[in-house]
């Protein structure tokens, strides 16, 4: 790993702490095939739009989550290749450890 200026770890402490719980794990899971609006992404994790709302924002403060607006419909997907990046490699280390197996794609 290359040498970290000390500065940027408070703020990867903030980073993973909001991708850290498990309502935003799952809305950043059903986001990752493509952009949904919040009544989709409401379905997909089981919770009130209300709730989803919040857990956005807080996603979209750590620049996680992009939107975009559609007629009255706001829609909401991964920010860039990094966030796609960033899960799979760590499902892919989850699933190596749980399983013994060697990396891979997931």
């Amino acid at each position: 790993m290359k040498e970290v200026n000390r500065e940027i770890i408070p703020i990867a402490t903030k980073f993973f702490k909001v991708i850290g719980d498990e309502t935003r794990m799952g809305i950043l899971c059903a986001i990752s095939d493509g952009e949904l609006c919040v009544n989709d992404i409401s379905a997909a994790v089981s919770m009130t739009k209300s709730a989803v709302s919040h857990q956005l924002k807080l996603l979209k403060d750590e620049a996680l989550v992009k939107s975009r607006r559609e007629g009255k419909n706001i829609f909401y997907s991964l920010d860039d290749q990094h966030v796609i990046d960033m899960l799979d490699i760590a499902f892919a280390h989850i699933i190596h450890k749980r399983e013994g197996k060697e990396y891979e794609q997931l």
